[in-house]
């Protein structure tokens, strides 16, 4: 076959190391890309669900707060704190839980409702503690609001800690 055959006669010869690919090929080509793309999202989500509900189930658990394990605590958010100051920052997230640690799902987070710390379950509740019963006195404020919206409605919660200026 020579050069001109090949060239009148383009659906039997290679393109790079494929086949000439017609329109409806390449379509369904495409339609399967798509579909893959999709499962792989799908699945990405399906993951991060498992995921959240496995934190919630970890967070919705206190741990004991012996005094060994208040050290550790103190010593992380002491190192936390100084960081977020040398940056000029007068807030830090000290923790980020599902809604579903609220008993309301943070609707009075969301509201502002005085009494939301009453909400709280689990390690969420255990957080608010120590701010009431360490932090409070040392000059720390909290607040809580939600972080994030998935599909528009209430997601995440997060608990800050402040120390603005007066």
């Amino acid at each position: 076959m020579s050069d001109t055959d090949q060239i009148s006669a383009p659906h039997q010869r290679p393109l790079g190391d494929e086949s000439f690919m017609s329109a409806e090929d390449l379509r369904s080509y495409m339609d399967k890309v798509a579909t893959a793309h999709a499962k792989e999202m799908v699945e990405a989500v399906e993951k991060a669900d498992r995921a959240r509900d496995e934190l919630a189930k970890t967070l919705a658990a206190p741990i004991e707060l012996t005094p060994q394990r208040l050290e550790e605590i103190t010593q992380n958010l002491l190192v936390k704190l100084r960081s977020a100051a040398e940056r000029g920052e007068t807030e830090l997230m000290v923790m980020r839980f599902p809604n579903s640690l609220c008993t309301d799902h943070g609707r009075a987070i969301n509201n502002t409702v005085e009494g939301w710390p009453d909400t709280l379950t689990g390690r969420p509740r255990q957080a608010y503690e120590l701010w009431r019963d360490r932090l409070k006195p040392a000059g720390f404020g909290l607040t809580a609001m939600i972080v994030d919206w998935p599909k528009g409605m209430p997601g995440d919660v997060g608990l800050f800690l402040t120390w603005g200026r007066k």
